[in-house]
């Protein structure tokens, strides 16, 4: 566990999930954070997609093949699983739980399928944060400026959007990015307060019981 500074007060990780629709900035605010909060760590999926130019196996992800991943679910190695664009996507459970035993957070990059399924194994770890676009326009905007999709692609994205803003009233957090400083800024302040909930600290009830014996002396 890490110590929060108390005398045997310490705290177990959390599992902080950012989702958002492709494009509205989640991946953005993803490396904010990891570049700017000590003890988070970003979660590693498996995935069967093909792997991207300048990715890295173990690093960006686990690429498997479909019968790998299957023997995964199987065996019950995933916290969570999705199919995305015809591509599987899952959370290997080891490393996570190891992490949240130790006091380290854990970041999550995953879809609406992902968090619901998470919430259900494990929702006392679990903070929820939906990504917003400011409008349908701007969403389309930052779809083509990345230039990493063609327009049926884009598309497709598009039309998957209005799917997965339809799960927006199931997570714990809705954060609008306008703006991707001030956008930041207020999931930075989500997690920092997710980390001082009283159920996340360890300990605190003993110390809590010592500081009222030492008054009542």
């Amino acid at each position: 566990m890490v110590a929060s500074g108390f005398d045997g007060v310490e705290r177990r990780g959390l599992m902080f999930v950012l989702s958002s629709p492709s494009g509205a900035g989640k991946t953005t605010l993803s490396r904010m954070l990891l570049e700017r909060e000590p003890g988070l760590k970003m979660s590693v999926s498996a995935t069967t997609r093909p792997m991207r130019p300048g990715e890295v196996d173990g690093s960006d992800y686990f690429f498997v093949d479909k019968p790998k991943f299957e023997a995964m679910v199987a065996q019950g190695e995933l916290l969570e699983w999705a199919t995305v664009f015809d591509n599987l996507y899952g959370t290997p459970r080891a490393p996570v739980e190891a992490a949240l035993s130790a006091g380290q957070d854990v970041l999550f990059d995953i879809d609406w399928q992902g968090t619901q399924q998470l919430h259900q194994k494990a929702s006392v770890d679990v903070v929820r944060v939906f990504i917003l676009p400011p409008s349908a326009a701007d969403l389309e905007k930052r779809l083509h400026t990345r230039a990493q999709d063609s327009d049926e692609v884009i598309r497709g994205r598009m039309s998957r959007a209005t799917h997965e803003l339809s799960h927006w009233a199931e997570y714990d957090y809705i954060v609008v990015n306008q703006n991707v400083d001030d956008a930041f800024a207020e999931v930075q302040s989500i997690l920092k307060a997710e980390r001082l909930k009283r159920e996340r600290r360890t300990g605190l009830t003993e110390f809590v019981r010592k500081l009222q014996r030492q008054l009542e002396k």
